[in-house]
């Protein structure tokens, strides 16, 4: 005999009377598939606490984790890309700009800011990937220039938080510029002794990888972060064989002395402190 009826059959809840369950309260993790609330995420620094999985992030996730109570001061907040080829693929390269600016909030792919580090001043450039798979066209080879120059001038040093796909085709040779240009850049900051910090996260590819991104003096990157210039799948077609385990993670690239440090994020900020105190003194 069962402990349980059902006394009142076919009990129904009205639609009027049911409650969804707002979206955006849970992540799940893409990786180990752990749950976890969006709250208790950002708190972890979008880190899985399960498996160290580290999420993708942009500049204004970055810029909290890193910044003084998350006070900055934005360089050429308003620089935008102009269409120089008239581009067009499946739709026009302006259009585009206009959706993804629009869909982020962002005026291009890198935002660059001065501001503090435990009190140690300090200038970032730090891509965003939402923003056309954090491509570099024109304005992010000039920005980041820029914030080159301005770290040279206040003898700030330089922090840049890679994240690409690397050149972005819509603007063909005029993207590839700036791969010298911000080099060059780079190569008079360190004639003036400013330190400059490249940090590598998932995914830095492309362009990026074969500028700026290598050139730190120190070159650091996130836990299994994609590190390389073409993407796997293209090399494996290229050489026509298998590749090993774990090719272009950011601890392959390390066994291989392509990076310096590997540094989990729940750490950044101090082992940085650090870093600019050894590298000023």
């Amino acid at each position: 005999m069962g402990w349980f009826k059902r006394i009142k059959k076919g009990v129904t809840t009205s639609t009027s009377q049911k409650k969804e369950i707002p979206e955006g309260l849970w992540y799940k993790c893409p990786k180990c598939k752990h749950i976890v609330t969006t709250k208790e995420h950002k708190i972890q620094m979008y880190v899985c606490e399960n498996c160290n999985h580290h999420d993708r992030i942009n500049s204004k996730e970055y810029f909290e984790i890193l910044f003084d109570k998350n006070k900055f001061t934005e360089l050429d907040a308003k620089m935008t890309s102009k269409d120089p080829l008239s581009f067009e693929d499946t739709k026009k390269y302006t259009e585009r700009l206009k959706t993804v600016q629009k869909k982020t909030g962002l005026k291009d792919a890198v935002t660059t800011a001065y501001g503090n580090i435990n009190k140690l001043p300090v200038v970032i450039a730090c891509f965003n990937f939402n923003f056309i798979g954090g491509s570099m066209g024109s304005v992010v080879g000039e920005k980041i220039s820029r914030a080159i120059d301005y770290a040279r001038k206040k003898k700030y040093p330089l922090i840049i938080i890679s994240k690409s796909g690397g050149a972005r085709m819509m603007e063909a040779s005029f993207s590839l510029m700036q791969l010298a240009k911000t080099s060059a850049k780079l190569a008079q900051l360190s004639e003036e002794k400013v330190p400059y910090f490249s940090i590598l996260t998932d995914p830095t590819t492309g362009g990026v990888t074969a500028s700026f991104a290598m050139l730190g003096d120190l070159n650091i990157g996130e836990p299994n972060a994609l590190i390389g210039f073409a993407g796997p799948r293209v090399v494996k077609e290229t050489i026509g064989k298998d590749l090993p385990d774990g090719f272009q993670t950011s601890e392959f690239v390390q066994d291989h002395g392509f990076l310096d440090l590997i540094i989990n994020r729940k750490n950044l900020k101090e082992k940085l402190t650090q870093l600019i105190r050894l590298y000023s003194s």
